[in-house]
């Protein structure tokens, strides 16, 4: 159910940061009002990244707000995490799944219906979706998916679908309406001189597209009139 209401995913990324390291990141998305961060950091050590780890998973259960790592598993079990996230390259879902166990949260990276489709039958708890628009953070190797891509894998699946690549304020909107459950966002928000001005202006943009994109109850007409 936590998956399923979430507002705002905040990738960190301290490349982006100004100097701002994982912790940073976190502290301000929180005061935000990201309801989930995600670690991601490809070359970092897992003994200089374990005790980042372990505070970014203390402040988000103040919060409360779900901590994920991307890519390790081996930190995200060492410092406690919510769970794990992976890509098409990365561990196999299925493996990664028995690795976690039931307990906790896995999440696979999808560029398409069919895997997103994959992702479901490999037991994921939800999946990421993209890269919806052109964006130069992350190399996946996929063209743009556009909205209509996104509207395909949420016709394919009923898991929540976090969308990736290229999100920011002027398209979030249209992103929750091809029915993403969340953005997942770093550049518009990390690379942000006030990151958690930032993240307070995503969580209002997706609580009102939210809003709009509820089916309204159907008009009861008014009583005593012919």
């Amino acid at each position: 159910m936590r998956l399923r209401s979430l507002h705002l995913c905040v990738i960190t990324d301290p490349e982006l940061a100004r100097g701002r390291d994982h912790v940073a990141i976190t502290e301000a998305a929180l005061s935000g009002g990201a309801d989930m961060i995600q670690l991601r950091d490809k070359t970092g050590s897992l003994r200089d990244l374990l005790p980042q780890a372990r505070a970014i998973q203390a402040l988000c259960r103040a919060r409360p707000a779900l901590f994920i790592v991307n890519d390790r598993l081996d930190l995200a079990l060492a410092a406690g995490a919510d769970g794990v996230h992976v890509g098409q390259d990365d561990l196999p879902a299925e493996a990664a799944r028995r690795l976690l166990g039931p307990g906790r949260i896995l999440g696979v990276s999808t560029h398409s219906r069919e895997q997103a489709e994959a992702a479901r039958a490999a037991g994921a708890d939800y999946i990421g979706f993209g890269p919806m628009f052109p964006t130069g953070t992350k190399e996946t190797g996929y063209t743009p998916r556009g909205l209509e891509g996104l509207r395909e894998a949420r016709a394919a699946v009923s898991l929540p679908i976090l969308a990736i690549g290229g999100i920011t304020l002027e398209n979030v909107a249209a992103v929750i309406g091809a029915g993403a459950t969340a953005p997942a966002v770093i550049s518009a928000i990390v690379a942000a001189p006030d990151i958690a001005a930032a993240t307070a202006a995503f969580r209002k943009c997706v609580a009102t597209a939210r809003a709009l994109a509820k089916p309204r109850p159907a008009s009861q007409g008014h009583r005593g009139l012919p």
